[in-house]
């Protein structure tokens, strides 16, 4: 997915929150002349619009300046927020026009079921839910799909394990776990329901054999 987000260079001496008071937000963009750095604003309403879309340092932006000669394919690479109040505060661009492969961060989503959940009774356990890759700028995956419908009781999935899109590899070369399937856990409701239900069995059991032990009358023996 890419958005087109348009924005202005920041005036000399301008304070950010009268900025802000005037539905501007400040932000950066880095990456596109070595350490130079440009200082924009964009309208309120189009980073509300792009946050709603966009993925930090995932999704690719084409980022116009209207009133700079410079134009290009940047990643949000940073969303800072007001401590409080929760709204977007001040946001960073990376420009990617110049990479020949950049670092991004990608969900993961798990699909199929897992035989050591459905047949076993385990529980899957995600200890990853994104991980960071490297690729080229046009190549940044939205999501990467993790395949458990293979897994059994005590299985894990590890980084290694991982099928990549061509083109895309690992910034990480741990073998740290994604994903596994766990053996069930024993709560205490759990250790109760299955007391409760042994009693249940004993005291059945115990009926039964008392009424096997009782004395028969006459009329049962035919006298």
């Amino acid at each position: 997915m890419e958005i087109t987000v348009e924005g202005k260079k920041r005036a000399e001496g301008s304070k950010p929150n009268a900025l802000r008071r005037s539905g501007l937000i400040p932000a950066n963009l880095y990456g596109h002349n070595g350490t130079e750095s440009i200082h924009l604003t964009l309208e309120a309403k189009t980073v509300e619009t792009l946050l709603k879309k966009a993925s930090v340092n995932n999704t690719l932006i084409q980022l116009n300046i209207s009133d700079l000669p410079w134009r290009g394919k940047a990643l949000l690479r940073e969303v800072q927020r007001h401590p409080t109040k929760r709204f977007p505060y001040h946001l960073s661009f990376f420009s990617v026009a110049a990479q020949d492969t950049v670092e991004v961060e990608v969900p993961l989503h798990f699909v199929g079921e897992a035989p050591g959940v459905k047949l076993e009774g385990g529980a899957l356990d995600t200890v990853l839910t994104h991980i960071q890759v490297r690729c080229a700028p046009d190549r940044i995956p939205e999501t990467l799909e993790i395949d458990v419908s293979n897994m059994k009781m005590g299985d894990v999935l590890y980084l290694q394990d991982l099928v990549l899109p061509e083109g895309v590899s690992l910034v990480s070369e741990t073998n740290d776990a994604v994903v596994s399937v766990l053996a069930p856990q024993i709560t205490p409701e759990i250790i109760e329901a299955q007391e409760a239900a042994a009693d249940q069995e004993i005291a059945a059991a115990q009926a039964a054999e008392a009424e096997q032990k009782e004395p028969q009358t006459d009329a049962e023996t035919g006298g």
